[in-house]
């Protein structure tokens, strides 16, 4: 830890008082045996339930022997919210050594197949929240910190709906914070909304070195006093030695790091940002992730490889169409 604590690795997710780390691991890809990670049918031989318990408290632990201190899930990412609780307890951590935030929203229901479709079904209403909720305490208890909206956009009016508001608001003032993850080319406008409507602690948003159009809503997130923490930055595997982007791989061989670890360094180089999700599905990619800690991000760097960034509409259509394996 001391090597990594003299870099920012301990924070503060916005105003809310509630700790992070520099980098929080996410548990998309460890909770389910089908994910749109470039690569993720690789990662695993065992598929079954049993196997990814055990794969996933692998992780965890390697991530909490790192310092690692926050842990994302969500009710749509098979059994995460299990395999987390059940690690937690097994390992006699206490809630408020740790930080938990989860989502609710979208509904698990590829039944464990990674063929099945569609793999999650989005239901953003009072009722999906209220029956959410409940499953998620039953699974993780007084763990959980923060309860966030999955992918509010504006367009979905969920960040308009009363019923909706009232129950988060509610939720609010028995102690758990409250966010939202956003996702898409509204992503700068839903983000804009919450800070707008108020009763939000934190937002969650993709920004990477291929899709940057949140930034500056992000940026106003921040100066708001939201906690902002970054999804996706590694563009689901397009920012890794599975994809191979040449300027990346190049400056990564320079810098003697790997090119996960390049990418992630340049999210936790915004000063609005918080923490960056680590979307690791194995130890291995895990301790590479971490890596971005010791990179000093610098304002060659942020020239070099600023000509990745796409069209959101290019990025977000390309992301649609990755297959999940």
């Amino acid at each position: 830890m001391d090597a990594v604590a003299s870099r920012g690795w301990l924070r503060t997710l916005g105003a809310s008082g509630i700790s992070t780390t520099a980098i929080s691991l996410g548990l998309a890809a460890l909770g389910r045996p089908g994910y749109l990670n470039l690569g993720h049918g690789r990662d695993f031989d065992d598929r079954s339930v049993e196997a990814f318990a055990e794969r996933t408290h692998q992780v965890l632990d390697a991530a909490y022997a790192a310092g690692v201190r926050h842990f994302d899930a969500a009710r749509s990412y098979g059994r995460a919210e299990e395999f987390l609780g059940s690690w937690l307890r097994s390992r006699s951590i206490a809630p408020d050594a740790v930080t938990v935030s989860s989502k609710w929203g979208y509904t698990y229901t590829a039944g464990w197949r990674v063929d099945a479709v569609p793999p999650e079904v989005k239901e953003l209403t009072a009722d999906t929240f209220r029956r959410q909720l409940e499953e998620t305490r039953e699974l993780l208890g007084a763990y959980l910190s923060l309860y966030q909206i999955h992918s509010a956009t504006v367009s979905s009016g969920v960040l308009e709906d009363a019923d909706v508001l009232r129950e988060l608001a509610t939720l609010r003032s028995d102690g758990i914070a409250i966010g939202a993850s956003v996702s898409g080319t509204e992503q700068g406008d839903a983000v804009e909304h919450m800070i707008e409507t108020g009763g939000f602690d934190s937002v969650q948003a993709t920004w990477n070195l291929l899709e940057r159009s949140a930034g500056d809503a992000l940026q106003a997130a921040h100066e708001a006093g939201l906690g902002v923490m970054i999804k996706e930055a590694l563009a689901n595997g397009r920012l890794t030695s599975r994809c191979d982007v040449e300027p990346l791989a190049r400056a990564a061989e320079r810098r003697e790091t790997t090119q996960d670890a390049l990418a992630l360094a340049a999210v936790l180089a915004r000063p609005w940002v918080d923490t960056a999700l680590s979307g690791a599905a194995t130890v291995e990619q895990l301790e590479s992730n971490i890596g971005a800690v010791a990179v000093d991000w610098d304002d060659a760097l942020e020239q070099e490889l600023g000509a990745l960034t796409e069209p959101p509409e290019e990025y977000w259509r390309t992301r649609s169409g990755l297959p999940w394996t």
